[in-house]
């Protein structure tokens, strides 16, 4: 008997698909701007691992994870791509971040200060990426209003005080860029404050040389907001973040079969 009448349901992930996919938004970007592959959740159940060598052997930059377990699932898979953990790792955890060369979101005063006191007390570094708060609500320096510039700035290169912690980025989520024409003034203004931030902080002699905002929806809708570094994320996969936002150009990359 076939094996595929003994199965109930499966997915059949297309390959081919989502290498077309990363070309196409590939294509869209700027060509000094940086790929960044989120495959947090198992690559959205696509496969971490497979994807990550398949975006690896294509070029990509940066992979992005959820957690730690998801980096280092990469790491034991021998993936070499630089990797962001873009929630949180616990402190004590920073000598296994450095050991695998995994870069790390910081995201509050307090956190980086246990962070880089667990690196300095191990005699290592963490590469930190500072999340900023322009409006998402989740996690990040705060920073909704343009009188927050000076305090979030100050806190910010606080972080980087004791030597433990190095900036290599720095990045915003935007909430409503899938959303269309109704989310384009909070996005744009989203986007406003983060560069208002970057500006003061490189004033203040701290430059980052990876700053990212555009998640899959600003990849489509927000061209101006390519920066650095992007991060694709449902967008590989063939759907739009929302009926909102186009997917001209991209193929469904899943199918979920099953037997009658």
């Amino acid at each position: 008997m076939e094996d595929f009448l003994l199965k109930r349901a499966w997915a059949e992930v297309d390959l081919d698909a989502i290498c077309h996919n990363y070309t196409h938004i590939r294509a869209t970007l700027p060509k000094e701007t940086k790929l960044c592959c989120v495959i947090k959740a198992n690559a959205y159940g696509h496969g971490a691992v497979t994807l990550a060598r398949c975006y690896e052997e294509m070029g990509a930059d940066f992979l992005a994870v959820s957690n730690l377990s998801e980096a280092l699932e990469l790491r034991y898979a021998k993936i070499s791509l630089p990797i962001l953990i873009l929630g949180y790792t616990p402190p004590e955890a920073a000598v296994i971040l450095f050991q695998n060369n995994i870069s790390q979101c910081v995201f509050s005063s307090d956190y980086a200060r246990t962070l880089a006191d667990a690196a300095r007390a191990a005699g290592v570094f963490v590469k930190a990426h500072i999340k900023v708060d322009t409006g998402m609500g989740r996690l990040g320096f705060s920073l909704r209003r343009e009188d927050e510039t000076q305090n979030a700035a100050k806190a910010i290169k606080a972080c980087f005080e004791n030597k433990a912690l190095l900036p290599e980025g720095i990045f915003t989520h935007f909430a409503s860029a899938d959303e269309g024409e109704a989310g384009s003034a909070f996005t744009e203004g989203q986007f406003s404050l983060f560069l208002r931030l970057i500006e003061r902080l490189k004033q203040d002699g701290l430059v980052f040389a990876l700053r990212h905002a555009a998640n899959s929806a600003a990849i489509a809708s927000y061209p101006n907001t390519a920066l650095d570094m992007v991060r694709a994320g449902i967008l590989l996969y063939g759907i739009a973040p929302s009926c909102e936002v186009s997917s001209k150009g991209l193929l469904p990359s899943l199918e979920l079969k099953t037997v009658i």
